[in-house]
């Protein structure tokens, strides 16, 4: 009999071992490997992932149509305190930069609702694109675990930094100018 009841015990350890393996392996062996995946959380200096998907105006939204002019990349949502905070920031941000084409922010709303997302930006501001639908697969491609996180995008399509947390418009700025200035000393070396 005891011989029964450890066998049992040892059935009762090794299958549910045994069956999240199987499911990993089907996993792997289904999975899309030609897509970008999950990206670390370090992603300066490379292009940024492309995003291209319908705002909740309608319009679609391509990233690649603001090359030549900053972006930020917000991801947000409508309940996340520190996001609410941030983003009077992001409103002065935007207002400053977006008129001229320097600048500008999209926001992809992270598992939230359309109704909230437009009673959002009718009470705190902001006339920017918005990205609600499809967007969990944009916040893997930015390695994006938490909101509020940022990317900020450079003229030349390159994430320049992703800032952690609830972000200020002066720390935009500096990231600007500091992208700008590190520009201006590389063409001023490969100047004759």
């Amino acid at each position: 009999m005891t011989t029964t009841v450890g066998t049992r015990r040892t059935l009762w350890i090794v299958a549910p071992i045994a069956i999240v393996a199987v499911l990993f392996l089907i996993l792997l062996a289904t999975s899309d490997r030609g897509g970008r995946g999950f990206i670390s959380g370090n992603i300066d200096g490379q292009l940024a992932p492309a995003i291209v998907r319908p705002t909740i105006d309608g319009d679609i939204f391509d990233l690649d149509d603001y090359r030549g002019s900053f972006v930020v990349v917000n991801f947000f949502q409508t309940s996340c305190i520190p996001c609410r905070v941030e983003h009077p920031e992001l409103v002065a941000f935007h207002e400053a930069y977006a008129p001229s084409g320097v600048a500008t922010v999209v926001s992809i709303a992270f598992d939230d609702t359309e109704a909230n997302i437009r009673e959002f930006f009718d009470e705190f501001g902001g006339e920017w694109p918005i990205i609600a639908e499809d967007a969990l697969p944009i916040a893997v491609d930015y390695g994006v675990p938490a909101v509020p996180e940022s990317a900020v995008v450079a003229p030349n399509g390159k994430v320049i930094t992703k800032l952690i947390g609830g972000i200020r418009k002066v720390d935009l700025e500096a990231v600007m100018a500091s992208w700008l200035q590190e520009q201006e000393e590389q063409q001023q070396e490969q100047a004759p």
